[in-house]
């Protein structure tokens, strides 16, 4: 039998504001996700006018796993494969399609890595993010279409990104003779 792993939330609707649920407008969306031993998510509906816009919404938490079990399955890889990895950041998007009457579900998400590479085949790079897809247990676990759209570059073309200034050895990291 394969190994399986348990997780645990606990969510906690914190919106009652006197009245309860007696009238659709009359509470707020909040509520909070503990965690035992981690610090609470304070959430919202992403919907409703009713929301508090500064607090996540379980849709940013979806698109946000999805990006967040990709790039560690990635690092894992890259790490294996001889690719060494300096940064990394994705700007995750999802499409949520609303039904008439309510309900609705997310259509597909697609995951935009961007990737600055110290050391190691940028081919190999690339490929790397495919075997990550394969590996997600978030991709895997959703009922839509997840792509995924990388930009991998050497540490070297990174300019302001890059410590100091000028052009970068590829594989130290040093600046580079003119």
């Amino acid at each position: 039998m394969a190994p399986e792993h348990r997780y645990r939330a606990t969510v906690r609707w914190t919106g009652d504001l006197g009245e309860g649920t007696r009238e659709y407008r009359g509470y707020s969306r909040d509520h909070v996700v503990e965690i035992d031993g981690k610090p609470p998510i304070l959430l919202t509906s992403g919907l409703s006018p009713r929301s508090d816009p500064g607090r996540h919404t379980p849709d940013d938490l979806l698109v946000a796993a999805l990006a967040s079990c990709h790039m560690l399955w990635y690092l894992h890889l890259c790490s294996e494969a001889g690719v060494v990895v300096t940064a990394y950041s994705d700007t995750a998007e999802g499409t949520l399609r609303l039904e008439r009457g309510g309900g609705g579900r997310f259509t597909q998400a697609t995951l935009r890595p961007h990737v600055v590479v110290r050391s190691g085949s940028l081919e190999v790079a690339r490929q790397l993010h495919e075997e990550a897809h394969r590996k997600c247990f978030v991709a895997n676990s959703v009922a839509f279409p997840v792509g995924c759209e990388p930009t991998i570059e050497p540490e070297a073309t990174t300019g302001a990104g890059a410590k100091g200034s000028g052009p970068r050895d590829a594989r130290s990291g040093t600046p580079s003779s003119p």
